[in-house]
């Protein structure tokens, strides 16, 4: 095997390892749910929003023939899917949450819908797609910034996840770095404010040690 190959399966299995690693620690939720039989201090909308990334980076990697990419993304939207079912079983008011659900699964379906009918050239939807992609990525890594201003703010860090941190910024790395690889920027580049965020929260981690102060409950971002 020629070292590009054997740098490219390393690659690989460094982006389906940590990515897998990343969407599993959203198991601990699912085990708070059930034991406790109710949805406190756990959050929908990320699991909502990380699901539509998962269905839309499988398209890409089906378009584009990448293996990797669907592997993992589908493996993703299997788990992020039933950890939404498990949250709706025990919410005790669903109403809003499947508004949402229903929307953003409109937005996606709309979507696909406009890249596989209204764009018939392979090479402008890979494009397109792509960016969607990408754009929808950048903007979930810089979402929880309030989050992180609050935690200046409070001088707290038990807000914050500090597996789920180590996690991203892995998985964020490792696709930098596959993306570089394969030269699709429409990789490297969402991946990098992943690296950008973590590396902050790992900062306020060293800044404002967990261990100083007990009464804020975790809750994942």
């Amino acid at each position: 095997m020629e070292p590009g190959a054997v740098v490219d399966s390393l690659l690989s299995g460094a982006c389906v390892l940590f990515t897998l690693g990343m969407f599993s620690t959203g198991l601990s939720d699912l085990r708070h749910m059930r034991v406790t039989r109710s949805v406190d201090n756990v959050q929908f909308l990320p699991f909502l929003t990380t699901d539509v990334n998962n269905l839309s980076w499988l398209s890409y990697g089906v378009l584009k023939g990448d293996g990797t990419l669907i592997v993992v993304n589908a493996v993703g939207a299997v788990l992020q899917t039933l950890y939404i079912l498990v949250y709706l079983h025990y919410c005790p008011r669903k109403q809003t949450l499947l508004l949402q659900t229903a929307t953003l699964l409109g937005v996606l379906l709309m979507g696909c819908g406009y890249f596989w009918l209204m764009v018939p050239d392979p090479a402008s939807r890979l494009q397109q797609l792509g960016l969607f992609c990408s754009v929808f990525t950048i903007s979930m890594y810089f979402s929880p910034l309030t989050d992180l201003a609050n935690v200046i703010k409070t001088q707290s860090t038990q807000r914050l996840s500090y597996s789920l941190t180590i996690a991203t910024l892995l998985t964020s790395a490792s696709w930098t770095l596959y993306g570089f690889r394969l030269r699709d920027p429409y990789i490297t580049v969402p991946n990098l404010p992943g690296i950008f965020t973590s590396v902050i929260r790992l900062w306020l981690f060293w800044k404002y040690p967990q261990e100083k102060d007990k009464h804020y409950r975790l809750l994942q971002t």
